[in-house]
């Protein structure tokens, strides 16, 4: 299966706020994503971590 299940943290708090999924072949970096920090009540960097 291409697809991968991955978790998202935040670069600022390194909390892991989010899972998602992604499709190796077509990304095979580490995913990249602005989504809502919950603890800092703003839009803040999210990285794909393993």
């Amino acid at each position: 299966m291409a697809r991968e299940q991955i978790t998202l943290e935040c670069t600022e708090t390194k909390d892991r706020n989010y899972t998602t999924t992604k499709n190796k072949k077509t990304t095979p970096g580490r995913l990249e994503l602005k989504k809502y920090s919950p603890r800092l009540r703003r839009h803040t960097v999210h990285r794909e971590v393993k």
